[in-house]
């Protein structure tokens, strides 16, 4: 496995003693392998997939629960080791290690259908966006898979395009555009068509992404 940061390592040096499988809490696993990029172990692998099983509906499961990984530091080792006392915040969790699970980023696209009808483009978005709040509780909050970033296209097979609309004058049926603004949405498909599925992507410690998209 590679690398991760000093703090987070220590937050976890239960894991470090041998063990017999599978005697370590599987949220431990999934914080340590997420963080090294998910690499290639027996661990990492079934790490990953009780992470991909918790997305798959229903029901739509947290997929890092740090809830139930022990990262207390006894005091006596803190002592021993002259380590600085951990900065520890509402959730029970340092910086780093907070940052790890706040790199998650998981969207339950519930239903987004978008199609043509008498000349009319109709939109149907019904997206949440799954975060962690500073108590460590997991919650959802209304989102949209049309306005929402770009790699939510890419995992579902869609695409991002750019859009231009257009602030009219006020005046009736006046259609001259005050000012024109441009921004980004997704499409399914090619543009027309419908989606379901949870979306979820992961940061490593080098800033690099794994994406897994769960259809449904």
């Amino acid at each position: 496995m590679r690398k991760i940061t000093a703090s987070a390592a220590i937050a976890l040096a239960s894991l470090s003693a041998p063990v017999m499988a599978p005697a370590y809490p599987i949220d431990c696993a999934i914080l340590l392998c997420l963080a090294g990029g998910f690499p290639s172990s027996a661990e990492c692998t079934a790490s990953k997939v009780e992470m991909i099983r918790r997305i798959t509906p229903f029901p739509i499961e947290p997929p890092l629960q740090l809830w139930n990984c022990p990262m207390t530091i006894p005091a006596s080792l803190v002592a021993e080791l002259a380590l600085p006392t951990p900065d520890i915040g509402l959730d029970g969790l340092t910086p780093d290690v907070r940052a790890f699970r706040d790199g998650i980023e998981i969207y339950h696209i519930s239903q987004y259908r978008r199609w043509q009808s008498d000349g009319d483009v109709n939109v149907i978005d019904n997206t949440s966006k799954g975060v962690y709040g500073a108590d460590g509780r997991f919650s959802w909050v209304p989102s949209s898979y049309e306005r929402g970033p770009a790699w939510l296209a890419e995992i579902s097979g869609g695409r991002t395009i750019s859009v231009q609309t257009c602030t009219r004058d006020s005046g009736g049926d006046n259609e001259t555009c005050i000012s024109w603004a441009t921004h980004t949405e997704n499409r399914a498909g090619n543009g027309f068509g419908s989606l379901r599925g949870v979306a979820i992507r992961t940061r490593d410690h080098e800033g690099k992404y794994t994406t897994e998209f769960a259809r449904y």
